[in-house]
């Protein structure tokens, strides 16, 4: 598989099949993910494989805290706290997309709910990956972990094992560090779903849009 291929078909899968996935392919993934570049070769990627009873005991605190209206409190600013134009749009066409492609309406409160609560199981993933930093590191850090993330899904994809990068999987810090042995203050980045796609599935049957590239893009010569 090319790289542009995998760049095309990666996307955020939302249903998994009930199968599980191998350590030796989640080695592989890793170790592929692992020559991502990093700012003075710092590597600041800490990788938490999350699966089996562990996992379900894990993803039970989390979505326990949703549910109780426990407060959200990530360890960094993820998304604005105003949003302009053309974020504020491109956010609620997504969120749109989602709830109609499921048949959900606005009035479907407990629908709308019971759907953001899949986010803290991993969308019943087999698999829950959770990414972790030292205190201290700062914003090029979260730079090269993205440049790390992406790696990571493209070499999912190609292994044939669907993903889904979740901020949600961040938004209880406290429980997972405590429930995983990680330091109080290190830093959560975000988590990952991580399986083998559910084809059938409706609410994985939608592309979200990108724009076109001379959108963004500006050439000087």
């Amino acid at each position: 598989m090319h790289v542009k291929e995998a760049l095309i078909i990666r996307k955020s899968t939302r249903a998994f099949l009930d199968k599980s996935v191998s350590r030796e392919a989640i080695v592989k993934i890793l170790e592929a993910a692992r020559h991502a570049p990093s700012g003075v070769n710092s590597q600041p990627w800490q990788v938490a494989v999350v699966s089996g009873i562990e996992k379900q005991k894990l993803q039970q605190q989390l979505e326990n805290a949703f549910r109780s209206g426990i407060q959200k409190e990530m360890d960094y600013q993820y998304y604005p706290t105003k949003w302009k134009e053309p974020y504020k749009s491109r956010r609620k066409a997504t969120g749109l997309q989602l709830y109609s492609t499921l048949g959900i309406g606005r009035e479907d409160k407990q629908k709308q709910l019971d759907q953001w609560a899949a986010n803290y199981r991993a969308f019943d993933a087999p698999v829950a990956l959770f990414f972790f930093m030292d205190a201290g590191m700062q914003t090029g850090s979260f730079m090269d972990y993205g440049m790390f993330l992406q790696s990571l899904m493209l070499a999912a994809v190609e292994e044939g094992l669907a993903v889904c990068p979740q901020a949600a999987l961040a938004e209880y810090p406290a429980i997972v560090k405590q429930f995983l042995g990680y330091p109080a203050d290190s830093i959560l980045i975000c988590g990952m779903a991580l399986g083998y796609e559910d084809t059938k599935a409706k609410v994985n049957s939608y592309r979200t849009p990108r724009e076109a590239v001379d959108t963004f893009t500006r050439f000087f010569q």
